[in-house]
């Protein structure tokens, strides 16, 4: 699903194949040095979601 929304600019619901809709979540915390661009997709139509981050992290 991630690749999905990353290539098409939007994912599918697995459950009911409705466009999911987008909200953008920031993460982190000041202080830590790192901060995640967090993506929620929810369904309109069966209220299913779907969390994720947008870009993986190339933390070692």
């Amino acid at each position: 699903m991630r690749e999905s929304w990353r290539t098409t600019g939007h994912a599918l619901c697995p459950r009911c194949q409705v466009r999911m809709r987008e909200r953008s979540i920031g993460g982190g915390s000041f202080g830590l040095g790192y901060a995640r661009r967090r993506e929620w997709l929810l369904c309109p139509s069966c209220r299913g979601s779907v969390l994720f981050d947008a870009a993986r992290g190339t933390r070692t």
